[in-house]
């Protein structure tokens, strides 16, 4: 399955559940967070557990808020991105470390999940690209990306290579805060 070529990649909706689930069940390193160390209060993050989690997450999922992008290879979901509304992530709007330009219309990439089987042939540069057209679909301005400040912790929130190559940008941040990254989107030709 190292073959990246022959991948496709949608937004995860109600109708996609299952592929959530399945993916979920399959990583256990991103069953363990399920993408809801952003979304919930940091109290709430760590008095939960990781089923509570997954939980949470397909309630954002039937509650028809965007949650992000599955890529797939074949039928199997193989990697995702987690990109949505910046005011979705309840953590990361109250962050300190974490600077906004708090503009309507930001949506914000904290999470990068590739299957092992798949690693190593660009599949992170293709997610997002596809999560940067499909905000930009979804009525985004601006994308605002966090990326890994080194040490071990933080990696799956994605490098400044990565930002850099798809058109991110630097942008100032107070002095202690962590590093933040954004991408202009030009309006859609209607």
């Amino acid at each position: 399955m190292s073959d990246a070529g022959q991948l496709s990649f949608l937004p995860v909706t109600a109708e996609r559940l299952g592929d959530l689930r399945r993916f979920s069940e399959a990583f256990g390193k991103f069953r363990y967070c399920s993408c809801m160390r952003w979304r919930l209060p940091s109290s709430e993050f760590a008095r939960s557990d990781a089923s509570q989690r997954a939980r949470r997450l397909e309630q954002l999922v039937q509650s028809s808020l965007p949650v992000g992008i599955l890529a797939y290879q074949g039928d199997e979901p193989v990697g995702w991105c987690s990109i949505a509304p910046r005011e979705t992530y309840v953590a990361l709007e109250r962050s300190r470390k974490i600077s906004s330009s708090g503009e309507a219309g930001t949506w914000s990439v904290v999470c990068f999940f590739v299957a092992p089987e798949v690693r190593g042939v660009g599949l992170q540069d293709r997610l997002l690209a596809k999560s940067i057209s499909y905000a930009r679909d979804e009525g985004a301005s601006t994308i605002e990306a966090y990326p890994w400040p080194g040490g071990s912790s933080y990696r799956y929130m994605g490098t400044r290579e990565l930002y850099g190559r798809n058109g991110f940008a630097d942008v100032p941040v107070p002095h202690g805060t962590r590093p933040v990254m954004r991408l202009e989107l030009p309006a859609r030709e209607k």
